[in-house]
């Protein structure tokens, strides 16, 4: 039986019906459970969303309206201070019960402990939960009682705890919320941009937890195929469930009885890459410094360029590289790049144009759709070298070598950098040792209608090498 008569239920990156825990134990709890989200960006700093993030929570609350609505309910969206809002609420409404599902972010640790304490103080009853995860971060540690930096190891012991609960569905009804309850209307957050430059974005979406389902579905149908297509960008083999599972429109206890459903063992390769989500969370949690310095101290003292200009040319898609282009422009266009494609526009930004691995993390924030602090930094780090289980530094990504290997046939190049279609597969990679003639032919005149590189592959590839042997000298001769 209920012991509470009014709860609420503190929507954040939970951005769902099904298989929410807060919202569950929320309804089993009180007579009556109102839905509030309250906008505040300002306490996510410095990592409040970027443009793209933005763009994807105001749909993805406009489907949240949408899903309650359709259930007797309504979502109460108020501006934050996060506390003050819920005090007033509190006031409002009468309710002595206020369930929200964990966020493992830094900043909002912060907050969520300050909030819980504060609340508690005014005889509050506060009950937290986990949506997000497969296991929290404190839950599991190494033999020798330290937090893990291994994925190998970490996913052992972690993939021992994953069960086979069954997701709790979503409510048929809630009760309604009393219309003397304000709330402003998601158009008045201004999450969208006042230039419309989201088409693309718009045309390759659809936020919300029925898109996430959709988007399940058919995932749950190729899945069998993911090891072997994954690191093909021109091919429909991923996922493409990052947004939604970061916005929470989405659990990995749904993916993961989904896909044991309908594929069983074939979906491993997959299940796998959660277990990297669930790494990156581990990382954040117990190092969180790592969001902005290296979890290898010995990069503090890399000899990082300052190349305003590179970098720009980078973010454009502008490198005279076309694998590099291709996938920083499909970033652009649509919010998203290829993950195989990811590692290699990192490592060129980070070992050949020697650019600090930060500009990387903070670009793709403002511009990927599934921008998640824990998956931007284990990624970002990995290439770079100085995160944990980190590519070794001599790993360095040759983009021409990548391109010939995983596009064989030039669809993704050609799709993203179309000024290059018409040259033929044997230069299409490496315009720049194209004989004049191809060029002419192809209509592709390097400087003007496509640039030339703006780094030499070879020499900058031997450049980073010497400044990652440096490191260990650096630090000796610091101490």
């Amino acid at each position: 039986m209920p012991t509470h008569q009014t709860a609420l239920l503190w929507f954040r990156r939970d951005l769902r019906l099904t298989d929410n825990p807060a919202l569950t134990q929320a309804l089993a709890e009180a007579h009556t459970v109102i839905p509030v989200y309250l906008h505040a960006p300002e306490e996510e700093a410095p990592w409040a969303p970027g443009a793209a993030s933005r763009w994807w929570l105001h749909f993805s609350l406009k489907a949240l309206e949408r899903d309650l609505k359709r259930i007797g309910s309504r979502l109460v969206a108020r501006r934050g201070p996060s506390l003050d809002a819920l005090k007033t609420l509190l006031r409002e409404t009468g309710a002595t019960l206020v369930a929200w599902n964990r966020l493992y972010e830094p900043p909002l640790r912060e907050r969520d402990q300050a909030v819980e304490e504060a609340l508690q103080e005014e005889s509050v009853e506060v009950t937290t939960h986990n949506a997000a995860l497969f296991v929290e971060p404190w839950e599991i540690q190494t033999q020798q009682h330290t937090p893990f930096r291994v994925f190998t190891p970490f996913w052992r012991a972690c993939r021992t705890r994953l069960g086979a609960e069954v997701p709790k569905a979503a409510p048929a009804h809630m009760p309604k919320v009393a219309t003397k309850i304000s709330s402003l209307d998601i158009d008045d957050l201004d999450l969208l941009p006042a230039v419309d430059w989201a088409h693309g974005i718009r045309n390759a979406w659809t936020p919300g937890e029925k898109g996430a389902l959709e988007n399940l579905a058919s995932f749950s149908e190729r899945v069998a195929d993911y090891a072997t297509g994954r690191d093909r960008p021109a091919a429909p083999s991923t996922s493409r469930l990052s947004p939604h599972l970061h916005f929470g429109e989405l659990s990995p206890r749904q993916i993961l009885a989904t896909l044991h459903e309908t594929a069983g063992g074939r979906a491993e390769a997959f299940v796998r890459e959660l277990g990297w989500r669930e790494f990156a969370h581990h990382l954040l949690y117990h190092f969180p410094h790592t969001a902005d310095e290296p979890l290898d101290e010995r990069f503090r003292f890399y000899p990082w360029q300052h190349a305003t200009k590179d970098l720009h040319a980078w973010q454009r898609g502008r490198t005279g590289i076309p694998l590099v282009d291709a996938g920083m422009r499909e970033l652009w266009h649509t919010g998203w790049m290829h993950n195989r494609v990811r590692m290699v526009v990192a490592s060129f930004l980070t070992k050949n144009l020697r650019i600090a691995w930060q500009e990387g993390t903070r670009w793709f924030w403002d511009t990927l759709v599934d921008a998640d602090l824990a998956n931007n930094t284990l990624g970002w780090q990995w290439t770079a070298g100085c995160g944990a289980d980190a590519a070794p530094y001599f790993r360095v990504f040759n983009p021409v070598l990548q391109a010939e290997k995983f596009d064989p046939q030039g669809a993704y190049v050609r799709h993203w950098v179309p000024e290059l279609a018409q040259l033929p597969d044997k230069w299409l990679n490496e315009p720049w040792h194209a004989p004049a003639a191809v060029l002419d032919e192809a209509g592709v005149e390097l400087g003007r209608t496509y640039p030339r590189p703006i780094v030499d592959l070879k020499s900058s590839r031997e450049n980073a090498l010497e400044g990652y042997k440096s490191l260990q000298s650096t630090v000796r001769g610091r101490h």
